[in-house]
């Protein structure tokens, strides 16, 4: 086995530990590389640390290095080191990037760089105490207590960074500190120069935002229950009193859907899917179900909403699709938009209307724009070098080429831009360029074409930027994107290709031609909209009284924020334009990319096909949402998610509220008489939902779903700390008291319903009438906990949500059928290996194959996961 390690790199810290805890067990050569050297191959960053198994395998997850090498010692995997590694992962690791990155690189000190760990540290040292055990996870050292210790020691390493008053914390840090792979691990990546050798490596990571000048937390602290005002509780008291008779009328439907004034208009995109394919989770994520939360959520708020979408429907991507399949471009647009719009309809995404650019709209709306921008003098015409491929006879689209980017060297960067270094490029300035239909090298020939003229519209665009930035939503990787084009200065951008399938060029001498996607796309949103009601412009000639949300991924960020505004500002007809940009990181799948031609990932209408209700993948989608930074989608982690969050939590406390009515009281919520711990939830309650809406306003849906978890965390905790199924039997004090502890839970389960609804419309649908919460408390969500299920409320039979194994026992027979073959397959080459002794790591490497695939497997069949099982202990 070969370990590739890093100086400055904090994940080799603690896979350098685990492997020194492993020596002896198997032969290791440790490696130490740059951190940007590119150890996997198939892998398009660099990613440090990677251990190279001697099957040719790798491994470049640290937690995952590090069990392997646990593995090899001989231990047992637990549930509990499991649940650790999971919080190191989701709760440590953003508040201590934080921490590292003010420390390291802004300089700060003290309270600055504590804070956002204090938490995290607390609750290690509560577990230590609590357990009086000397490690995580019982009397001797585990996998949890390497990786934590890993990922702690750079900074704990600093005295004054491990609080005196954490006693168990701080002994348990010197007990590993201490040992001597630990002491090895420290001084080869840190080189005695502590925490400063972490510079090089933290000042390439993005900022932190999550934790800097938080007025509230995603999971309230203890010490916030403890200084709630009275004050506040006692607002909370008359909110909750006033119960459905604060709620607002409902709006009156509208059809169509239009601007009103003295209303917050809500106009909400997301970027338009080529119709050439079929959409992956990625895009579903990146695009449609972020807008779908927000446009529910700006429903429930009262905003007046108008959400769409459609295909984008033109271009090179078309015709090719067309050629391989055997149609005309038009059969393969109708084709794949009943494809997109079949799978949508399916995540329940509640567009206003899902249109496409093929119209007589999209037609007279862009030729428009580039009439009045020709006639005020922002466009070009210039001859221009491309590439055309003699074997399929045709000039080349940017993204039909492919080629060694000029810049960083990526082999596969296309025509238009290198998904690496995120740069710009002609597609004549790749090296080795290939056409992607046939694989042959294409020639540059000339042809004359139409220019954008983006360094004239500069100055405009920067002075409308100054204005729409400043107080907007615009997502940080958006602003930063937009203000590095502008850094290097914008040139003249050709908007015509030599295609036939296209909006047309109206203007003499090229008719030949069509607009570039690129140029066009963006304008579908208008005629989309002009397609759903003639009185468009009230929409998008409307600014003043607009406000517009654009989703996508980031890769559409500089149409959307750069060329469509510098088209709308030069063609000078008052054009509604961005308020609020919200752009994706990237969702990978598994550890590496989405890839329908290599069949990598799952895609729509596999979603469909699996069984798994649609609530279901939208939950986890939501869960891992690429926020701040690329996540990937794990279907291990799917099922973890779904069984610890969806059913043990909510799903448990929705249940219990409700079959504690029924059961306890005959179906009808029970007279409350508040306690002041009473009192004092409802406040709390009233505090996190308050943060649901500033998350949600701020569109941060992931955090948001957080804070529906934490309200039904502490339901549960209430009604676990109250125990109204024992006090039900007590004296006529304690039946009162569990008449008030039912019906506040089943009141916050209501509310839980209504929050849920822009994650999980389905899910949400049925509580609520299995709570038959009354209609207008379904459809306005205030800053304010209400009591909408008032005393003598009568409620039907609450169930929890589908378990993930039950969703996924639908899954189709032959794919069950394959996985077992790979089953038996990979058993008895484990068992054959075994038999002929062979060395431990190859057998380790096969037997995590093996486990791999029977975690695929139960999946399939809807069972629960096994926790795998080490050689039991002498």
């Amino acid at each position: 086995m070969r370990l590739f390690v890093s100086e400055g790199a904090p994940g080799s810290l603690p896979v350098l530990a685990a492997a020194g805890r492993a020596q002896g067990r198997a032969e290791l050569l440790v490696s130490t590389v740059g951190p940007e050297e590119c150890v996997v191959p198939f892998l398009t960053r660099p990613k440090i640390p990677v251990l190279q198994l001697d099957s040719g395998n790798y491994l470049f997850s640290t937690s995952a290095i590090c069990r392997y090498f646990f593995l090899l010692s001989g231990w047992e995997q637990d549930d509990l080191t499991n649940q650790w590694l999971e919080w190191e992962a989701t709760e440590l690791q953003p508040a201590l990037s934080a921490a590292l990155y003010y420390l390291v690189v802004q300089g700060r000190k003290g309270e600055d760089v504590l804070g956002p760990v204090r938490r995290a540290l607390t609750h290690i040292d509560y577990s230590l105490s609590r357990r009086s055990c000397p490690f995580l996870a019982g009397d001797t050292e585990s996998l949890a207590d390497i990786v934590l210790w890993g990922a702690l020691y750079p900074l704990l390493q600093d005295p004054a960074y491990l609080p005196e008053e954490l006693g168990a914390l701080h002994s348990w840090f010197q007990t590993l500190s201490s040992q001597e792979p630990c002491q090895r691990a420290a001084e080869t990546v840190l080189k005695q120069q502590g925490v400063l050798a972490l510079r090089p490596y933290l000042q390439k990571q993005p900022q932190p935002g999550s934790f800097e000048g938080r007025a509230v937390s995603n999971e309230p602290e203890e010490e916030e229950l403890a200084t709630l005002s009275e004050e506040e509780i006692a607002m909370a008291v008359t909110a909750w009193e006033k119960g459905l008779g604060s709620l607002p009328p409902l709006r009156p439907q509208q059809n169509p859907v239009l601007p009103v004034a003295g209303e917050r208009n809500v106009l909400i995109t997301s970027a338009l899917p080529y119709v050439n394919n079929v959409p992956h989770l990625g895009n579903i994520i990146g695009c449609v179900l972020s807008a779908d939360v927000f446009a529910r959520y700006s429903r429930l708020r009262q905003w007046n909403t108008f959400y769409l979408c459609g295909t984008d429907e033109y271009g090179t991507a078309t015709e090719t699709k067309a050629m391989e399949e055997g149609l005309t471009p038009q059969e393969i647009c109708d084709k794949y938009h009943a494809i997109h719009a079949d799978i949508y309809r399916w995540f329940n995404i509640s567009f206003d209307i899902f249109g496409r650019t093929t119209t007589p709209q999209q037609t007279k709306i862009t030729q428009d724009i580039f009439q009045r921008l020709l006639t005020r003098g922002f466009v070009l015409q210039d001859t221009v070098e491309q590439l055309r491929c003699e074997r399929c006879a045709r000039f080349l689209a940017d993204r039909f080429v492919e080629g060694v980017c000029p810049f960083c060297g990526y082999e596969e960067a296309r025509g238009d831009q290198c998904d690496k270094c995120g740069k710009l490029i002609n597609a004549i300035e790749l090296k080795k360029p290939q056409c992607k239909v046939c694989r042959s090298c294409p020639v540059v020939k000339s042809s004359q074409h139409l220019f954008l003229d983006l360094p004239k519209l500069e100055k405009r665009l920067e002075e409308w930027l100054g204005k729409t930035l400043p107080g907007s939503d615009w997502t940080p990787n958006a602003r930063f994107i937009i203000r590095s084009w502008l850094r290097d200065g914008l040139k003249p951008r050709c908007i015509t290709r030599d295609l036939k399938w296209g909006t047309p060029v109206p203007l003499e001498g090229f008719e030949d031609k069509v607009f570039y996607v690129w140029f066009d796309a963006t304008i579908g949103y208008l005629s989309i909209t002009a397609n759903y009601t003639d009185q468009w412009e009230r929409w998008w000639k409307n600014p003043e009284q607009v406000n517009l949300y654009q989703f996508m991924a980031k890769d559409n960020v500089p149409f959307h924020g750069l060329v469509f505004p510098c088209s709308a500002l030069g063609a000078e007809d008052n054009y509604t334009l961005v308020s609020h940009l919200i752009a994706t990181e990237y969702l990978n799948y598994e550890d590496g990319k989405f890839s329908k031609s290599r069949g990598v990932g799952v895609f729509g209408d596999m979603a469909q096909d699996t069984g798994i209700p649609a609530d279901i993948w939208r939950f986890y989608l939501l869960y891992i949402r690429p926020e701040g930074q690329d996540s990937a989608f794990s279907w291990t982690d799917m099922l973890l998610k779904n069984n610890s969050e969806l059913l043990n939590n909510l799903g448990n406390f929705i249940n219990r509220a409700g079959m504690f009515v029924s059961k306890f009281f005959g179906g009808y919520v029970p007279e409350m008489v508040l306690t002041s711990d009473d009192r004092r939830l409802l406040a709390h309650v009233t505090l996190e939902l308050q943060h649901y809406h500033q998350l949600l306003e701020k569109v941060r849906i992931r955090e948001a779903l957080r804070s529906i978890l934490t309200i039904s965390r502490h339901g549960n905790q209430y009604i676990q700390v109250n125990e109204p199924w024992k006090r039900i039997k007590g004296s006529e004090a304690d039946r009162q008291r569990a008449g008030t502890v039912t019906g506040l839970a089943v009141n916050i389960a209501a509310l839980l319903s209504v929050m849920l609804q822009p994650y999980m419309p389905t899910v949400s649908a049925t509580i609520q009438a299995q709570l038959q919460v009354p209609p207008p408390a379904c459809s306005i969500l205030l800053t304010n906990f209400l009591c909408t299920l008032p005393a003598g409320h009568q409620i039907g039979t609450a169930k929890t949500p589908p378990t993930p194994a039950e969703a996924m026992a639908a899954a189709a027979p032959q794919q069950i059928q394959v996985l077992m073959d790979e089953v038996t397959k990979q058993g008895n080459i484990v068992r054959e290996l075994k038999a002929q002794k062979a060395d431990k790591n190859q057998v380790a490497a096969e037997v995590a194959k093996l486990l791999d695939l029977k975690k695929q497997l139960a999946l399939a069949e809807g069972k629960p996961l096994e926790t795998p099982k080490g050689k039991k202990k002498k």
